[in-house]
């Protein structure tokens, strides 16, 4: 099982659901997180999510931006976006149905069929980060529910 996390610039959200999912799940499921943009190519994440992550006893300090390439379609199972303008700029990059059966927003697997969106905390305080954790936790848990390698 291969599973991609994507956000805008990869450096807040889905940096934090990789390091959540990877924290969870057995060594047989890769984990990997891309943006949609290169604006941040090779950096790390966001160093209040690093400390956000580490409160919780996730380590994000390896994890670099890098962005989401069509390529990503073939390399993985599962292809999460945090919000609707991420969940449409990839699919727009799909050429096959099959891509676009992969691609899932990841506040469905607690808000089934709401179509919401991780809140993305970039510009916000400190509680936004904190709000994105308790988010994303919650969504990882119901991600390893449903590919049973917890």
């Amino acid at each position: 099982m291969k599973i991609l996390m994507v956000c805008l610039g990869n450096i807040c959200r889905s940096p934090l659901a990789e390091g959540l999912l990877k924290s969870k799940v057995d060594k047989n499921v890769e984990v990997d997180s891309a943006g949609t943009s290169g604006f941040h190519f090779q950096e790390p994440p966001d160093s209040r999510m690093i400390r956000t992550a580490k409160k919780h006893g996730i380590d994000l300090r390896q994890i670099r931006s890098r962005p989401f390439v069509y390529e990503d379609f073939a390399r993985f199972d599962r292809i999460y976006a945090m919000d609707n303008d991420n969940y449409n700029n990839i699919l727009s990059m799909a050429k096959t149905e099959s891509d676009k059966e992969k691609v899932f927003l990841i506040l469905n697997e607690i808000y089934p069929e709401e179509n919401m969106g991780v809140p993305d905390p970039y510009f916000g305080g400190d509680r936004g980060f904190e709000e994105v954790f308790d988010f994303l936790d919650k969504a990882t848990d119901e991600i390893v529910k449903k590919i049973g390698h917890g």
